[in-house]
């Protein structure tokens, strides 16, 4: 239940950033409810701190709880340069499940 997440707690990016796999990164949640960072139409993103780079998405943004809460999606890069400044997003699990047709729980 991505509502259910609370912005300063723990968080764990699961993925292969770069190609190495089962890498696990920690961070906080940073914030919810995302919007305007104009990377896709329909946007209400998780932000947060735990290191998120290329290869990373579609990894699942995990609570310290062990709930999947999202899953990692995008950078922020506002250059044109591959410099990544530790800023990650996340697709709340209610938006990805509806995106699919699902429900969430």
């Amino acid at each position: 239940d991505s509502d259910a997440a609370r912005v300063g707690e723990w968080v764990v990016a699961i993925g292969s950033p770069f190609g190495l796999g089962h890498t696990v990164t920690t961070g906080v949640l940073s914030a919810k409810g995302r919007a305007g960072v104009g990377m896709i139409p329909i946007e209400d993103f998780l932000q947060t701190d735990a290191s998120t780079n290329p290869g990373n998405s579609g990894g699942p943004l995990v609570t310290a709880d062990g709930e999947v809460v999202g899953i990692v999606t995008a950078i922020l890069n506002p250059t044109s340069e591959r410099v990544f400044i530790g800023i990650g997003f996340a697709v709340t699990m209610e938006s990805a499940a509806a995106a699919v047709g699902v429900s969430p729980f």
